[in-house]
């Protein structure tokens, strides 16, 4: 016991000091103390995160536990080798340098690659000087404690209160320093916000008449309403809106600067009401707001394109001048992606939205708009460049899809404007290995070779008997008509799997945001050969389980089936600026055709049909909760019902559960369904009686028709390009049907795989885990550690399995306790996962 007081008195005396290095306070100068902590006492209804957006001075950044700070750590390690006395000479004679050899040349493309490689480097060792070396702009510097900066702070506070409509609202900050540590400085925050102003009434203050009419008309879309909080967001945001609105009535010239507000209110009268006057004020010189009409509209297709001594020849369809050097393109499609009239008025959003279509058809380098107004006439001009018609790529990368990463090679050739419609035509190879766990030994993987070549031509128009009045009026919809002929080929040791595919697709957006597929057409024949008797064996014996949709699925197929999908991207999902979400819905009818064919089509040629429904929705969404730190959330599920003879689904439609991209804790496509048992190790035979806390021997692929999952996981910077990630994951598989493991024909309680709506919710598997994502901004490699923490295919009362876990080779073992009783003791192996990309 003596020993163990002088450990912790040894302990707790040198505690400070050990905490002192690690949160860098060695590195404070004389009478400087560090910004340990900022809180803010703030209520409920007030937005705290904005108010801590506002900090004029932060702490330095702490993880894994509060005292540590290794940023701080890493920036002197990098301060420690840096002189930027040598930084700014060594850049004086890069530029030295660099300008002997640019006034040595004469040839012009030398001199301009010369200039660009200068500016490039230029701006690196610029950045070095100003910001420190590589290693410091990892980390950060320490933390000084700044009173004037907590004086700013308290003034961002209050004028960010104000400008919410808190108008008495006070606020202060109490600086304390720790006792222990008296190089630490603490500042609370109270912030009291008072009682809210509400708008009363909103009045209009406009002379031009006709712009009055076009307000008023417009009035039940306005930010501001009676009765709401006041708040300046909304003032600006109504601002803007009047701006747009009257550029899409035909006023070209308008400027959000003739719109003023004014305010009127009384701070000590009891109602706490405001009322505002929105100003449009009328042009100083005009002395009204002028409506320009469109008198001609200009389109030159080749702008950039220099051809000595040719002229540009024009021609004019649908009222449009067209300026060309080579008559390249049908114009009556190109028409069609033009929204701008001649005769009618000024629209903005009709011009945003015709440059947003011509970019689209990925014809152009880019589209310019802009408008004449010289010689009395308003002229629209549009200005494309064309895109090279002929293009080569290839790519070559790390790819994971399920197992370990592995390398692929693609190329790529593309044939743009192929039959003068803006139409263009892809063809590409892929050849790529990839580490796959195999399918019939547990914890093994091997090399599966995956080739492919596709052919696809895609038109800027629905190929559909469609008047050209109906084209004309749906062209602002981005349509697409796309047809693509595919091969693929996957050898695996277990087996070796063709596929034939030809499809037709149509795709339209009825804005930036959301995107419509239908694919009426979707055909495919698919072979799997050269089955090993292992493989073979597997699958007979999960026939005997009740899968007989997995060996229907490995027998030569024919897969028609009608798809539609919508995807909606909402502020560009995966951006770190902002809030974003991505919503993905696709809804599938297989086989629909053999209700009215014979399916004696394909039977006669020995290929196996499939009749089914299958529906998938996966959400996503991304909350950015600083700039270093965001949370991610996903959920994604499904249901699939087969009511062909076969009761199968092709392999390709089922579900499931488990690996990098799913339910992290699990090896790929491992969970499920429900609470069904895997075989055990020790019982690699499938004979018997199942034993009962064995470990589970995942070695083959577990699909299903229903699934259901869920994932939140919270991502943060740690330095340079390395973030961290905690994540948790939950979800299962089901089947529609149960599964029956039979044994010496006795059936046997393996678990439950069917879906039911009173027990599902038991049968919901979670995983935790961490990991690093290693982002070198052409790809970002994932690292992620999975832990099972809820196992359903085990015993109701033994499913908590967190406390099992092992990082390293799990084990079972028999245990005999004192009464003679024997049983399983295992380990839950730990699954780690190799990815590409961030997982949702």
């Amino acid at each position: 016991m003596r020993t163990l007081k002088r450990k912790y008195f040894l302990f707790a005396t040198l505690l400070p000091f050990l905490l002192s290095g690690c949160l860098g306070i060695k590195h404070l100068k004389e009478n400087e103390k560090l910004l340990y902590r900022q809180r803010i006492e703030v209520p409920r209804h007030i937005d705290a995160t904005a108010l801590y957006n506002l900090h004029a001075q932060r702490p330095n950044r702490k993880f894994i536990i509060r005292p540590l700070a290794p940023l701080v750590s890493i920036y002197y390690l990098g301060y420690r080798y840096y002189d930027q006395e040598k930084m700014i000479k060594k850049k004086e004679r890069f530029e030295k340098k660099f300008d002997a050899k640019i006034a040595a040349t004469k040839r012009e493309k030398r001199i301009n690659n010369l200039q660009f490689r200068k500016q490039q480097k230029s701006e690196k060792l610029t950045n070095k000087i100003e910001n420190g070396n590589t290693v410091m702009q990892w980390g950060e510097p320490i933390s000084v404690f700044d009173s004037s900066l907590v004086r700013i702070t308290l003034e961002r506070f209050h004028s960010y209160l104000f400008a919410k409509g808190y108008f008495l609202n006070k606020v202060h900050a109490r600086i304390d320093t720790l006792k222990i540590y008296p190089k630490r400085v603490k500042v609370t925050y109270t912030v009291d916000p008072g009682q809210a102003y509400f708008l009363d009434s909103i009045f209009y203050q406009i002379l031009d008449t006709a712009v009055n009419r076009v307000v008023i008309k417009n009035e039940s879309a306005s930010f501001l309403k009676k009765g709401e909080r006041y708040d300046e967001d909304n003032l600006t945001k109504e601002r803007e809106r009047l701006d747009l609105l009257l550029k899409d009535y035909g006023y070209y010239d308008f400027s959000r600067q003739y719109i003023e507000y004014a305010s009127d209110t009384s701070y000590k009268t009891p109602d706490r009401k405001v009322a505002i006057m929105i100003i449009i004020n009328d042009p100083a010189k005009r002395g009204y707001h002028k409506k320009f009409t469109v008198d001609e509209v200009h389109f030159t297709t080749d702008i950039g394109v220099n051809k000595p001594g040719k002229e540009r020849s024009g021609r004019t369809y649908r009222d449009i001048q067209y300026n060309y050097y080579d008559d390249n393109y049908n114009l009556k499609i190109l028409s069609q992606r033009v929204f701008i009239k001649k005769g009618e008025l000024y629209n903005r959003s009709r011009t945003l939205n015709t440059q947003r279509q011509l970019a689209y058809v990925d014809a152009f380098k880019f589209v310019n708009i802009n408008y004449d107004t010289t010689n009395g006439k308003f002229i629209s001009n549009i200005f494309t460049s064309p895109l090279p018609r002929y293009e080569w790529s290839n790519e070559a990368g790390v790819n994971v899809t399920q197992g370990y990463p592995g390398p692929f090679y693609n190329m790529t050739f593309k044939k743009r404007n192929v039959f003068n419609g803006m139409e263009t035509f892809d063809i590409s190879g892929r050849f790529g290995f990839e580490g796959v766990a195999s399918a019939t030994e547990d914890q093994n993987f091997y090399k599966s070779t995956e080739a492919g070549i596709n052919a696809s031509l895609t038109f800027p128009q629905f190929i559909w008997p469609f008047k050209d009045r109906v084209r004309f009026r749906h062209a602002e919809y981005n349509p697409k008509t796309k047809f693509t002929v595919g091969y693929a080929y996957t050898d695996r040791p277990e087996y070796r799997r063709t596929a034939i595919s030809v499809n037709g697709t149509y795709s339209w957006q009825n804005n930036k945001n959301r995107l419509y597929q239908l694919t009426p057409v979707n055909l495919s024949v698919i072979d799997t050969a050269n089955l090993s008797g292992d493989f073979k064996k597997l699958l007979a014996e999960q026939a005997r389980l009740g899968n007989f949709s997995l060996l229907n699925s490995f027998r030569p197929s024919f897969v028609n089936s009608i798809i539609f999908g919508v995807t909606w991207n909402y502020k560009n999902y995966g951006n770190v600026e902002r809030n974003s979400s991505f919503i993905r819905a696709q809804i599938e009818s297989g086989g629909t055709i053999w209700n009215f064919l014979d399916t004696s089509i394909v039977t006669r040629q020995g290929l196996e049909y499939f009749k089914y429904l299958r529906f998938s929705l996966d959400i996503r969404r991304i909350n950015v909760l600083t700039r270093n730190t965001t949370v991610a959330y996903r959920f994604n599920s499904g249901v699939a019902y087969s009511y062909s003879d076969n009761e199968s689904l092709p392999y390709e439609k089922f579900f499931f559960a488990g690996g990098s991209n799913s339910i992290r804790a699990w090896r790929p496509r491992r969970l499920g369904p429900g609470s069904f048992k895997p075989r055990t190790t020790e019982d690699p035979e499938s004979s018997g009686d199942p034993v009962k806390d064995g470990l589970f021997d995942y070695n083959i692929e577990q699909p299903a028709e229903i699934l259901l999952e869920a994932s939140i996981e919270v991502r943060q910077k740690l330095f340079g390009f390395v973030s961290g990630a905690v994540f948790l994951d939950a979800g299962n598989t089901w089947t529609f049907q149960q599964r029956k493991k039979t044994v010496n024909n006795i059936e046997v309680d393996n678990g439950n795989s069917q879906f039911r709506i009173n027990q599902f919710y038991k049968e919901i598997a979670l995983g935790t885990g961490f990991g690093l994502r290693f982002d070198f901004t052409f790809l970002i490699l994932r690292f992620d550690v999975g832990m099972k923490v809820y196992d359903p295919a085990r015993d109701e009362n033994d499913r908590f399995v967190l406390d099992k876990v092992r990082f390293f080779k799990p084990y079972a073992t028999k245990v005999t306790t004192d009464s003679g009783t024997t049983y399983t003791k295992y380990r839950e192996p730990v699954i780690y996962n190799v990815g590409i990309g961030f997982p949702f």
